[in-house]
């Protein structure tokens, strides 16, 4: 499977060699068949108190907090929102879980547009064990920080375990990719991920982490041999010659 940013302006998706997602072809049925399909696509109802806040607090709601910690040094939080795509956000958490994505680099960084990663591969072609999910499409618009599904192609219904951060608000993304949250702290670590398709030296997910397990960030690779007082010592400069000279 090859996961892509199809919904993108034309002039992006000739940058990514990407193709526009086609209109939806326009039945043939009799008025019955299209007053049901009007009954199913209508919005589920929401609470405005809810369903558009995004809780900045790292310490309201840890269980639905993904913690990045990336090879640049930076830990990024996400407030995961289930109010907006329920089945997504319990993938993230369960692959999150498992340590999926532990060691998983960003495969596709593209300058004021996204960043995407999820892919065990490193390719943009592959994903979880897990089957495919069904598109959980809202009304919730793409800014910068978003986070969202990607998916395999014009297949709406194809998102499994890749998803992307959003450098730069981008609405030709909306209703068409399943956006379940947004950074709420670490953005200027997302802002220096290496670009590239894939980078030439990718940014990795050293640990993924939902903030509810307290995990620390990984330790980086201990110092081989020994470790000396020269190492500790500031090396002692000469005294200027003006001084010297004085006294």
């Amino acid at each position: 499977m090859k996961f892509r940013l199809t919904a993108r302006a034309a002039v992006l998706s000739a940058a990514l060699g990407l193709s526009a997602i086609a209109a939806p072809v326009m039945a043939q049925d009799a008025p019955a068949a299209e007053a049901e399909t009007t009954e199913a696509a209508t919005p589920a109802p929401i609470d405005p108190t809810t369903y558009w806040r995004v809780d900045p607090s790292l310490q309201t709601d840890p269980d639905n907090i993904l913690l990045l910690d990336l090879s640049n040094g930076g830990r990024v939080a996400i407030r995961l929102k289930p109010e907006w795509a329920p089945n997504h956000v319990d993938r993230i958490k369960t692959l999150t879980r498992q340590g999926f994505y532990n060691g998983i680099i960003f495969h596709r960084v593209i300058e004021g547009f996204m960043a995407q990663t999820g892919d065990p591969t490193g390719t943009g072609r592959g994903g979880s064990e897990l089957p495919d999910l069904k598109e959980e499409f809202n009304r919730v618009p793409h800014l910068r920080g978003t986070v969202a599904a990607a998916r395999e192609g014009s297949n709406e219904d194809s998102a499994n375990s890749q998803f992307f951060i959003v450098f730069y608000p981008t609405m030709q993304l909306d209703m068409k990719y399943t956006n379940f949250g947004r950074v709420i702290a670490g953005m200027q670590y997302v802002d220096g991920i290496s670009r590239g398709q894939p980078p030439a030296n990718p940014t990795k997910i050293l640990q993924a982490s939902l903030a509810s397990q307290n995990l620390a960030p990984p330790s980086t690779t201990p110092m081989q041999g020994a470790i000396t007082s020269d190492m500790l010592n500031a090396p002692l400069s000469a005294a200027p010659a003006s001084e010297d000279a004085g006294n």
